[in-house]
């Protein structure tokens, strides 16, 4: 790079005014643009609408691309957090080499302590993306890129960092190992959003939180570390008392915020800081010259080596503790903050900052569930932590207990966090986690992920001190298990999803993404493991891809069942509520396998299927008893209408009358209250009925007893009734000891709707 091309360069960073006006333009979602009158009409055409007019011009405006938007979302982001130097367009072309080729970004944001270069990609779906070829170019040219960066700031100490940047995209571990080869750090727009909330709680101090993200266990330059401290032993921990210019705490300090930016490294278990209580004490430190006298309580991360700490010469013998000089690290993400982040971040923005000293307690390398613990004991008692939030922390601080039960615990709702929370996972963002909110769409709760995955056989029978009955993925390792246990899930869940339309990727209005729906799906999903298990074609060690590729014979015909179910069948389906609601829509998942597998007979089908048939009896034959007494009102009146008096004689065929009146006099000659005694229209049967619409089929009854569906039926009038010899059929068969089908009992639900209903 020569001087033209780097004054070239340097010309297109901007700050101060030209920044805050390009600001002013980038945080507008909106295109704006103004025109003269008689250009309306074209722009309008092109998609832009009216913002305001004027007497000879009009303002419009338009939604950003969504490439555009999310770049700017991204400038706007590191430009609020102080990075004070910043590309004033679209792209940044950095030379890579003496040809002329160059590296184009779309953002480059430098601070005095770091240059951020950020390449975005957006998109306004949720896919996987594959950005092999471009990562393996930007890899061929970082050695190149650093040149550059180092001739544009020749005296600069600053921390160099590439940026990946993504939107509604899934990045695979072949995209992420290529990223991590060139020092690269991926974002997704959770992690951008994540920052952009804390910015508007915190403002400016929320750059410490970036930077810890950023550059975690990297050297701090030219901090001071040094700080009189006690050490002392408590709980078995090893921990310092010390006071500290907040600044300086806030380098070093993080918070593990409960957050989908933050999920991979749980267990997490701060809520995300609040502006409104940060602001009371920000006026409390610098309008009242208030300040805290309780402690800070902070974990520190030693690394790989032991905190140095230097023991003063002068020591009181009797004590326990020893005074001396504590080493803090010089690196950003190492004092987890467990509790007092707003006493912490109310001096970030505050002239104090510098000034005053504020009391801390360090413990030395407590582990994640430790840090759990405490935090929970020190706000026990206080109502900082909702329910729902303890629970979850309470099940994380099972992960590495002794209790295994425990441990299971612990593995199901960790499960149901990764399935709502995986980008990759077709359950991304539909289930409840935390404090979100619902939606349509997010509408599926941790509950339903966990009581379907412990009535699988995926995790066994254990007890709090042993494993009973292993499992058909649980053998004793919680991380191997929910590795691949969560893999398979994915996979197979996608693979339905892929197949889907879009009205069927709806969430509570429709049927198969709520809360029934996944508790069957998984519940399936253990029923076809077990299978393949049971005869010998997978094992529990058996690679998950292999796995998988086994499942989907078995996943086709669900989809095929998704796709061709009836409208009246999903609200069968959607109107069964408790666990019976959840075990009908169970069974019927196994039955769709089952009419394509005819061996697929899960243990408790059979059972099912012979109690439910029992089940639909006494509904189904006070179906028939509805429709007999409908064709009794129903063929008369349409006979009398053709007919007149002599409707009998003219409408019912000679020898269906002849046995009427045979029937009627048998039973007559029974009955000795004369009262209570039948004409022959009171004994036709069904099949009675069919030989009266044959006879007057064409005149009277083919408009209204041709079923809807077999208008255009072949074999005439015959096959056009032959719905009532099915019904009489039915109607013959001996209630007690006779099961009725589902199908049967479609049937009957058919007619009776058809029949009835639409004469109500």
């Amino acid at each position: 790079m020569n001087d033209a091309q780097k004054e070239t360069l340097l010309s297109k960073l901007i700050s101060d005014l030209e920044l805050k006006s390009e600001l002013a333009i980038r945080k507008n979602a909106y295109e704006i643009s103004s025109v003269i009158k008689t250009q309306k009409e074209q722009y309008l055409e092109n998609g832009w609408i009216i913002d305001k007019e004027f007497k000879t011009k009009v303002r419009l405006k338009r939604f950003k691309p969504v490439d555009v938007r999310f770049e700017d979302k991204v400038w706007t982001l590191l430009a609020n957090l102080g990075f004070g130097l910043l590309n004033d367009n679209r792209k940044f072309n950095i030379p890579c080499d003496n040809e002329g080729n160059v590296q184009e970004l779309d953002v480059i944001a430098i601070d005095e302590e770091a240059i951020l270069l950020v390449k975005c990609e957006a998109s306004e779906a949720n896919k996987k993306g594959d950005f092999r070829k471009d990562l393996e170019d930007i890899k061929q040219k970082m050695g190149g890129i650093r040149k550059s960066i180092q001739k544009l700031f020749p005296e600069s100490k600053r921390k160099v960092k590439l940026l990946f940047v993504t939107q509604n995209y899934y990045v695979g571990e072949v995209d992420k190992e290529l990223l991590s080869n060139i020092g690269a750090l991926h974002l997704d727009e959770e992690a951008i959003n994540y920052f952009g909330d804390l910015f508007t709680e915190l403002g400016l101090a929320a750059r410490y939180q970036l930077l810890g993200n950023l550059f975690e266990n990297q050297e701090i330059p030219e901090i001071d570390n040094k700080i009189p401290a006690i050490q002392g032993k408590m709980g078995g921990h090893t921990y310092y008392s010390f006071s500290i210019e907040p600044e300086k705490l806030l380098k070093i300090a993080y918070v593990l915020h409960r957050n989908k930016a933050n999920r991979k490294m749980m267990p997490t278990y701060q809520r995300i800081i609040k502006k409104a209580r940060l602001q009371s004490v920000h006026e409390f430190i610098d309008n009242e010259k208030g300040y805290f006298p309780n402690s800070i309580i902070i974990s520190l991360d030693s690394g790989s080596k032991p905190l140095q700490f230097d023991m003063a010469n002068t020591q009181i013998k009797s004590a326990i503790s020893n005074i001396g000089i504590l080493h803090l690290p010089k690196k950003y993400r190492s004092a987890y903050v467990i509790d007092g982040q707003h006493r912490l971040y109310g001096y970030a923005n505050s002239e104090y900052k510098n000034k005053n000293a504020i009391p801390v307690v360090a413990f030395v390398d407590l582990q994640r569930e430790e840090q759990v613990k405490l935090f929970m004991q020190i706000n026990e008692n206080q109502k900082a932590v909702p329910k729902n939030l303890k629970n979850i922390l309470n099940i994380d601080l099972l992960w590495t207990s002794d209790n295994i039960s425990g441990r299971l615990s612990a593995l199901k709702s960790r499960m149901s966090v990764e399935l709502g929370e995986n980008r990759e996972s077709a359950l991304f963002d539909r289930i409840i986690i935390d404090e979100n909110t619902k939606s349509n769409l997010r509408c599926i709760t941790t509950d339903t992920i966990i009581r379907a995955l412990g009535r699988t056989n995926f995790l066994g029978k254990v007890t709090k001190t042993k494993i009973e009955t292993p499992g058909t993925f649980f053998n004793g390792d919680l991380d191997d298990c929910f590795d691949r246990l969560s893999d398979y899930i994915v996979k197979c869940y996608n693979h339905v999803n892929d197949a889907l339309n879009e009205e069927q990727r709806i969430g509570e209005q429709g049927f198969i993404y709520i809360n029934k729906g996944v508790y069957a799906f998984l519940m399936l999903l253990g029923d076809i493991v077990d299978y393949l298990i049971d005869r010998g074609i997978s094992t529990s060690n058996t690679k998950i891809e292999i796995l998988f590729n086994e499942s989907k014979k078995f996943l086709d015909p669900i989809i095929d069942f998704y796709n061709k179910i009836k409208p009246a069948e999903v609200e069968d389906l959607k109107s069964k509520h408790g666990s019976g609601g959840d075990t009908k829509y169970w069974r019927t998942l196994q039955i769709a396998v089952r009419e394509s597998h005819s061996d697929f007979i899960p243990t408790g089908l059979e059972e099912y299927l012979k109690k439910e048939a029992r089940e639909y009896n006494t509904e189904a034959f006070e179906y028939i008893r509805d429709i007999e007494t409908f064709f009794k009102k129903d063929f008369k009146e349409k006979l009398e209408s053709h007919f007149g008096a002599s409707w009998f004689k003219k409408g019912v065929p000679p020898e269906t009358a002849k046995k009427a009146n045979e029937l009627a006099f048998d039973k007559n000659m029974k009955i000795e209250n004369e009262e209570l005694e039948v004409d022959e229209w009171d004994c036709l049967t069904i099949i009675a009925y069919r030989a009266i619409a044959l006879k007057n089929w064409r005149d009277i009854f083919e408009k209204d007893y041709t079923r809807p569906e077999e208008i255009k039926l072949q074999g005439g009038k015959e096959a056009k009734t032959a719905w009532m010899v099915r019904l009489e059929r039915l109607r013959n068969e001996n209630v007690h000891n006779y099961s009725v089908t589902q199908e049967e009992f479609d049937f009957l639900q058919s007619l009776h709707e058809w029949l009835i209903s639409r004469s109500q």
